[in-house]
């Protein structure tokens, strides 16, 4: 394997990151697997890492790095759903295992083999790459049992009879989580801004709200009337959207359960139950694979299942990453892709 740069934060708030040679070449365990990153997509969580060093314990220099898309170079001995050349993108884990190998932004990363699927033919590097976090985190809130434990997702999905709320359905992960709702047999009811109303739809949802209306709580509650809400998945994390989903939640009817993407208040409404979502957490247990091994491989080669938000590429190679964690800060239905070869 040829030499391996990377682009380190090699200290709290350091900009910009630097691009260096790694002091190691990448070698995978007996279930993980190496690639050759063809591009990389960047995340909320990757800027602000950089901006509030004091909300995250690291040990520099750290390399970040969520979405990678690439070609497997090698993989480990119990490995068998990949071979040296398939097309892939995973979820690298560095924040959770605080290894560099599974850093995201570097020319070649470690993957565990349960968190990476296959890209169809038909589908860019640019394209595919934004899914992995979306992905990750939608499933953790949609499929956990301590979550909202939706069914499985399918193509071919059987219908249940209840509703998600998705608050924030142009977001990354609520673009996901609306298509998984979806493809778990329930209907989907979003909130976005106007402009994006016909993008939250044609991701599956049967109906969407204004956020910003001040009437959104009413109109979400007036969207229920006669349905089963299967649970609240909050996919912006502010006070606002925290507060008008629990308003919400409080006048329906079903499941009472909030699933955020940030920190919920620690005191709930009576009757209201809450939790916040850790993409990382589905590493561990039975919905990585259920996600990864068993749905998206034929989700993605039917075209059942879209890679969203569009990818917006704003440059190419390790060195346009710090500039892409700005563009990343004003992007809205889309995601910043950097490709690297």
């Amino acid at each position: 394997m040829s030499p391996n740069n990377a682009a380190f934060l090699i200290g709290p708030s350091h900009k910009p990151l630097i691009v260096k040679q790694t002091d190691e070449e990448r070698f995978p365990d007996e279930d993980e697997i190496v690639i050759r990153n063809a591009a990389v997509a960047i995340n909320q969580i990757d800027w602000k890492i950089q901006d509030n060093p004091e909300e995250f314990e690291l040990e520099y220099p750290f390399i970040l790095g969520c979405d990678v898309a690439g070609v497997v170079q090698s993989v480990g001995s119990a490995v068998t759903r990949f071979s040296k050349g398939d097309r892939v993108i995973g979820h690298a884990v560095s924040l959770a295992t605080e290894d560099d190998r599974h850093g995201g932004f570097q020319e070649y990363t470690v993957l565990m083999s349960n968190m990476a699927t296959p890209i169809p033919k038909a589908i860019s590097s640019e394209r595919a790459v934004v899914l992995p976090l979306g992905v990750s985190t939608a499933a953790a809130a949609l499929f956990q049992q301590e979550s909202l434990g939706l069914p499985r997702p399918s193509i071919e999905p059987r219908k249940t009879g209840k509703t998600v709320l998705v608050w924030g359905g142009s977001t990354s992960v609520g673009s996901n989580a609306i298509q998984l709702a979806v493809a778990a047999g329930c209907e989907v009811i979003t909130t976005a801004s106007p402009k994006n109303f016909a993008y939250v739809k044609k991701l599956g949802a049967v109906a969407v709200v204004d956020y910003r209306s001040l009437s959104a709580v009413q109109e979400l509650v007036s969207f229920f009337s006669g349905r089963a809400l299967a649970g609240a998945v909050d996919t912006v994390g502010s006070k606002d959207s925290t507060r008008s989903t629990i308003e919400v939640l409080e006048k329906v009817q079903g499941n009472k359960m909030i699933v955020s993407v940030l920190e919920l208040p620690e005191i709930m409404p009576d009757g209201i139950k809450g939790m916040d979502v850790v993409a990382l957490a589905i590493r561990e247990n039975e919905v990585s694979r259920m996600i990864y091994e068993d749905f998206l491989p034929r989700a993605l080669a039917t075209e059942r299942y879209t890679p969203a938000p569009d990818p917006y590429v704003v440059g190419r190679g390790l060195e346009s990453i710090q500039g892409a964690f700005e563009a990343q800060k004003k992007v809205s239905a889309q995601k910043v892709v950097v490709t690297l070869f």
